[in-house]
Formats: structure tokens, sequence, C-alpha cells
């Protein structure tokens, strides 16, 4: 492989069908639904997610309930919107439950017609059903389905597209409602994917769900072991390697080509990118903080650099 610099430009694929179709992309895992009856997996068995997993000092904090052990939170999706773009994405959804009290509220119809023409069964409940849900913020909106389905980075790198590839990699990011945001404003960016690892970060849970607002339906999103592995992986398949961080070796980002195919690398929320991560990075970028503050939250740093990549584009179409 071509020895890359700063300012390149990957090699784009043409042809195919661009991305943006619903998921699911890979083949669910198999989960029980509900509280913690009539599936796989035995009741009681669930324990309450880590930090890092959506609930505590990062996530939600969960309410207090008899039945907060039962549910099976990876087949949770909870909140008017995440809910209603799941039902549209044609996630599979197997029940959705609906406050009794929001039966005839406008906000709901979308969220009800998708549930009807889906086939998915609506149940309305009273107040006694969500006080036992662990998150606060569910709206009265709950459903249940199938745990996510996490893409292959292989598949999506070498699926046909018709623009240069714009994926996502967050190294090792534990706080849910920033991978959230992250996954939201690159959906809406057209990213083709996201990357996340498989330990110490936030999973695609219904924390993140929630605060994607429906956008996790729609972008693929991989998994895998080992992120500096996974840099590599996309390396090989010429797409140039941008990472975010501070100091004498980063450029400053609008001072960046992004227009290629390219993979931004978003550190984790306290330390960062890893030393192995930045290394691995074909160059980094830097975003500018004449303020006293020392950084920015990690989630606008990679919607900024995000849709850098989109105004560059854009102005290069221009």
């Amino acid at each position: 492989m071509d020895k890359r610099r700063v300012g390149g430009k990957g090699s784009g694929k043409p042809g195919g069908k661009p991305f943006g179709a619903p998921r699911p992309f890979g083949k669910p895992k198999p989960g029980g639904l509900g509280f913690g009856k009539g599936g796989s997996r035995p009741a009681g068995a669930l324990q309450r997610p880590a930090a890092s997993e959506g609930a505590g000092s990062s996530g939600e904090r969960p309410q207090r309930g008899s039945q907060q052990q039962r549910i099976d939170l990876d087949d949770v999706i909870y909140g008017i919107h995440a809910v209603e773009e799941a039902l549209a994405a044609g996630d599979p959804i197997k029940k959705v439950h609906v406050g009794e009290d929001r039966k005839s509220d406008p906000a709901l119809r979308a969220l009800l017609a998708h549930a009807r023409e889906h086939g998915v069964t609506v149940r309305f409940e009273g107040r006694a059903f969500f006080s036992s849900f662990p998150y606060k913020a569910h709206q009265s909106v709950v459903a249940f389905g199938e745990p996510f389905a996490y893409a292959n980075l292989e598949e999506v790198l070498f699926a046909p597209r018709t623009t240069p590839a714009l994926i996502v990699v967050l190294d090792h990011m534990t706080d849910p409602h920033n991978v959230g945001a992250i996954v939201r404003t690159a959906e809406c960016a057209g990213a083709t994917c996201l990357v996340i690892p498989e330990r110490r970060s936030a999973g695609i849970n219904a924390t993140v769900r929630k605060a994607a607002a429906g956008a996790a339906s729609y972008l693929p999103i991989a998994r895998v072991a080992n992120v500096s592995n996974a840099i590599r992986t996309l390396k090989k398949a010429r797409v140039w390697v941008a990472g975010a961080a501070i100091g004498d070796k980063a450029v400053a980002y609008t001072k960046s080509d992004l227009k290629g195919d390219i993979a931004v690398v978003i550190g984790s929320e306290g330390d960062g990118l890893s030393p192995l991560v930045a290394r691995e990075c074909d160059f980094l970028v830097t975003i500018p903080i004449p303020g006293k503050t020392e950084s920015l939250n990690a989630s606008v740093a990679a919607a900024i650099l995000i849709y850098e990549v989109v105004r560059q584009r854009a102005a290069a179409s221009d």
C-alpha cells in the first residue's frame, strides 16, 4: 500500500447501491422478550447494566422496582422517536407498550401506524407497567425486539457504493449519551459505518438508541475486537485514517484533505486516543480551542469533524 500523508485521498469504488438501506446487517442474537417471561433467557438471570452500558453515572439512573433485574435490556428500545424509527426501518420489533393515557396522543400517530403496517402487537399499559421500567425517559413508549444486529466491517467496506466512504471509529468511548449523539450525527451526515470496540466501550444498548433518536436503525455499526486492527483493515481497503488529537503533531482539521475515502477516529471522553491507536492513524487533526476550556465534548468534536468532511466534499463538487 502507498505511504500515506496528510491531505491525501483514498480511492472510491463506483457503482452499486448507496448506503442507507434499513438494518439489520448480520444475524441478531436470540433473546427473550418482556419482563423475564416467554424468552430463551431464564428470568432473573439478567443484571443491571454497568455504567459503561447505559446505567449508572454515565447513563440513565434506573428506577427502583421489583422487576428491574428481569428486563432484558439488550432487547429494549424506548422513547417515541427511537421506537418510531425502529418500526419505520423494519427492525424486528415484537411488541410495543404504550401508556394508556397516550392512546389518542397525536404524537404517536405515526408510531402506531407503523406498528399496524408491520403487524407489531401494541399493548396499552397503566402506570404500574412503566414504574417497573429501569429508565426514566421512556415517554410511556417501550418496545421489545431483538438484540442489536451489528454489521461486519469488511462486508460494509467492500460493498458497492456511489460516494466516498466515511467511517467513524470510536476508541473506547464509554458514555452511552455521547455514543448515541455520534450515531445520530454520523447517520445524518450519510456516514458509511460506525465502528466501536467490544470491550471498555458503550455498546448499542437502550440508552444509546434513545440518544440516537432512531438513527441506530439506519446506520451500519460494526463491533470489533481491537480498534487498532480495525484501522489496519481500513487502510488495507485504501481508506485514509484521521485521528482527532491535540499537540504539535496534529494539523488543523480545516487544513487536511478529507474528501476521499476517510475514517475519523474519536478518542475516549477522558483520555482521548490511546497511543497505539494514534500511531496507527495516517495523520492527526485538531480543532482549535481559543477559549480557556481545555477540550470539547467528544460528541461535539466528532460532529465538527464529520461535518468538515461533508463541507469539503460539497465544496469539491461545486
